[in-house]
């Protein structure tokens, strides 16, 4: 998991310089036939990078994206009718059935479908009107990680393409670099914090709150430890009734419009006993866990993801666990 995660950034680097040139085109298309709405298919990590790409997509473009469950297609055989749509599905491996079958049904509903996957000419890319490759390499530990940076990679650079931001297209041309030093930060106050942990909350914002999804997936599989993400503004609606003194809360506060109000949660949390582990850019004094900026408030959520990498697996190590080889889980899981 660790050497995987490491490895990111030369992917991502490869993945931004091989697919420019069909971003590229599909961008233009895309503002040429702009879609309505768009939908999203995908399990696990991959709808993690999912809400990502929905956040991005209505902040700037202002078309509603849902998360399609997808046995509404395979059980439920809903009607679909989704002409001047767009179907997006994401998958490392592309061949669990249950996303094959709903990409087929949103195309005969009258959808425009994209897939992004991991595994060169899949059945999903085969059941999509386009493949994007996203070029992490083979990934062997269960557990994705650079798998699922890449995707958040690729969305971003079609997301820049399509709106012709040059600002994000610059930034994502630093973004390599970015994600080494990003593994190089030292988070092992949240290991020496979680070593005995049975459950924790993991708060973001944002796009911020695709990369939480994914930590507490990832503390899940890795360390068995039950956690939870949510939203910074969701945090009080009803969960903030588990926290108790000691309650370990990880919040993830990166640069952007989102942090003020993140900072202000992380210190209403400090204050009635749970265990808070902020972590924050040099911006923020009291910050616990040190973040690298990623040059740009969409791709903050890259950095934040591939430092928590480092700390989970070194987390899973200290509790005896091996990250690389989860109890009962398989690297691809085919439902329906």
């Amino acid at each position: 998991m660790l050497e995987e995660a490491r490895n990111a950034p030369e992917r991502v680097r490869g993945q931004l310089q091989r697919n420019a040139d069909v971003l590229e085109s599909l961008g233009a298309r895309l503002r040429e036939q702009p879609p309505s709405g768009a939908m999203t298919v995908a399990r696990g990590s991959s709808d993690h990078a999912a809400a990502y790409f929905a956040y991005l997509c209505m902040k700037h473009l202002g078309i509603p994206v849902a998360s399609l469950p997808p046995s509404l297609s395979t059980l439920a055989k809903a009607p679909w009718r989704l002409d001047g749509q767009l179907a997006v599905a994401i998958s490392q491996s592309g061949q669990s059935p249950d996303l094959v079958a709903t990409q087929e049904a949103l195309a005969r509903g009258g959808a425009r479908t994209l897939a992004l996957v991991n595994t060169p000419q899949s059945p999903l890319g085969q059941a999509s009107d386009l493949e994007v490759p996203l070029y992490a390499g083979e990934e062997r530990s269960v557990a994705a990680t650079k798998s699922y940076l890449a995707t958040l990679s690729a969305a971003a650079q079609l997301l820049a393409y399509w709106t012709r931001d040059s600002d994000l297209l610059a930034a994502l041309d630093s973004l390599p670099e970015c994600l080494s030093r990003a593994a190089d930060q030292d988070w092992s106050e949240a290991v020496e914090a979680l070593v005995d942990a049975d459950r924790l909350m993991v708060i973001g914002r944002g796009a911020g709150l695709a990369v939480a999804q994914e930590a507490a997936l990832k503390f899940k599989e890795t360390c068995a430890i039950q956690a939870e993400p949510f939203s910074g503004a969701e945090v009080r609606h009803g969960p903030m009734a588990l926290i108790e003194a000691g309650y370990p809360v990880l919040v993830f506060a990166p640069p952007g419009v989102e942090q003020a109000g993140l900072l202000e949660l992380a210190d209403w949390l400090g204050g009635v006993g749970a265990r808070v582990l902020l972590a924050a850019d040099e911006s923020v004094a009291g910050r616990h866990l040190t973040l690298s900026d990623a040059g740009h408030e969409d791709l903050q959520p890259l950095s934040v993801i591939q430092s928590f990498y480092r700390m989970a697996a070194e987390l899973a190590e200290a509790r005896g666990s091996d990250p690389d080889k989860p109890r009962h889980l398989r690297k691809v899981t085919c439902t329906l």
